[in-house]
């Protein structure tokens, strides 16, 4: 076969494998879903978008006026959660929170279920020693959970990529294969404003 020829073939085959892939992804996503819907699985998701890294020097977890924050933007992509999750067939969740102003506005945003704060969600961006305690505490907690309605977990990425080796965008979510452990299943990567 002449070099064009080649070319010519296997471009035409992976233009044939672009529709396969792409369902797959599809077929993968719903799966997800589905798990997450039966409680096979759990959404972790990063808060939406606060400008900056990390926390200001004078940072106080119960003051908002001493952190990053989320501006408009993030605002925006938190409520999207809402309406992305009732697609996806979930109305009501329990919501487990960081401490943090960022990850409490993006919940007060979805507005899916009460809030719980869950200490080990807690960035620990600045003290990266606590970050094995804290997954293994966060592990603990989820797969000691009875069952019920949907599990959101709303963190930072520190956090989760401690967890699952991910690297989140703001306001992007991995729902996770249950039981978690220190090499988790990952289902899919989500986020209503892909």
């Amino acid at each position: 076969m002449k070099r064009n020829s080649i070319s010519a073939v296997l471009f035409a085959l992976v233009l044939g494998l672009v529709p396969f892939f792409a369902g797959t992804a599809h077929a993968d996503e719903s799966a997800a879903w589905e798990a997450l819907r039966e409680g096979r699985a759990v959404l972790m998701l990063r808060h939406a978008l606060a400008p900056g890294t990390g926390d200001p020097v004078n940072f106080k977890v119960d003051d908002c006026s001493t952190q990053r924050n989320l501006n408009d933007t993030g605002r925006e992509q938190a409520r999207a959660w809402k309406a992305y999750l009732a697609e996806h067939g979930i109305d009501k969740a329990r919501v487990f929170s960081s401490q943090w102003c960022r990850c409490l506005d993006t919940e007060h945003g979805m507005d899916v279920g009460p809030v719980e704060k869950m200490l080990s969600l807690n960035s620990f961006f600045r003290n990266r020693g606590k970050a094995e305690m804290q997954t293994e505490q966060t592990i603990a907690i989820v797969n000691g959970m009875e069952p019920g309605p949907p599990v959101v977990l709303v963190s930072h990425q520190v956090n989760i990529t401690a967890l699952t080796g991910i690297y989140p965008s703001s306001n992007e979510g991995v729902v996770i294969a249950l039981p978690l452990s220190d090499n988790p299943t990952i289902l899919a990567r989500v986020s209503p404003t892909d």
